[in-house]
């Protein structure tokens, strides 16, 4: 399954919101450097979706606030 995110890194609050079924906005305390924020967003969405880290991979968007996810389901 595929998701879309957008990111906010150095937020003061994390927070996760779902504007639709596959489209996410995230929010982390995490700074945009030595990929922080991309490693907490992964961990946020693979919570949400009760799914293990290792399910969970950026496709594209690693450096941009757009993201697209993979989420490999069992």
């Amino acid at each position: 399954m595929y998701i879309k995110v957008k990111t906010t890194p150095g937020a003061k609050k994390e927070s996760i919101a779902k504007k639709s079924e596959n489209h996410f906005v995230i929010h982390v305390k995490e700074k945009a450097e030595r990929n922080r924020a991309n490693k907490k967003v992964v961990e946020l969405i693979a919570n949400h979706f009760r799914v293990p880290i290792s399910r969970v991979r950026i496709v594209n968007g690693h450096r941009h606030p757009s993201k697209l996810l993979s989420i490999e389901e069992s």
